[in-house]
């Protein structure tokens, strides 16, 4: 008799859990963001972009977009609009739209319609940004295989070697920076 009922009720609990699933949704802002920082270059440089976006919210306004925004469209239509060539993300400022072009990204404010556009330049092996005034400045630029340039608060460029000691030493630097400028 207890094996009848440990029957039902395994093939009861099996058939509800099917039944009553929740979609969480993919949360295919965020993982784009990771997998594309995955592909920036070694863990050195991955660990100096997952910092700076730590600093700048991207990863968190990607999350919170991801949760709040795009998971909710994904369950109401079944389509995610992540999988298309633009996305929108809300901010704690107001909406951007970005777009990717395989070459760099377009972001557009909503709000005042203005466009910072980042690349990636191939022969110098450096990001830029463009601002909406149309002034570009250089963002990350790759010495060799093991060091990099990135501009300081003052105007000028560090070095930094892509190890577990440069990157916190730049991280300590950068920190230093942002507490001196509040």
């Amino acid at each position: 008799m207890k094996k009848k009922y440990l029957s039902v009720a395994l093939a009861v609990t099996l058939a509800s859990s099917m039944m009553l699933s929740s979609c969480i949704g993919s949360f295919s802002l965020t993982g784009k963001l990771l997998n594309w920082n995955r592909q920036v270059g070694n863990k050195f440089v991955n660990e100096l972009v997952f910092f700076a976006f730590w600093i700048l919210p991207v990863y968190e306004v990607s999350a919170l977009a991801d949760v709040l925004v795009l998971n909710s469209i994904e369950f109401w239509s079944g389509s995610n609009p992540v999988a298309k060539g633009k996305k929108v993300i809300d901010g704690q400022d107001g909406r951007y739209l970005v777009e990717c072009d395989g070459k760099g990204y377009t972001v557009t404010s909503e709000n005042d319609g203005s466009i910072v556009r980042l690349d990636f330049n191939d022969a110098d092996r450096s990001w830029s940004v463009t601002t909406p005034a149309g002034e570009t400045m250089p963002l990350m630029t790759f010495v060799d295989d093991t060091h990099v340039q990135l501009p300081c608060s003052d105007g000028s460029v560090t070095t930094v070697e892509l190890s577990q000691s440069g990157v916190f030493a730049y991280q300590q630097m950068a920190t230093a920076e942002l507490w001196a400028q509040r």
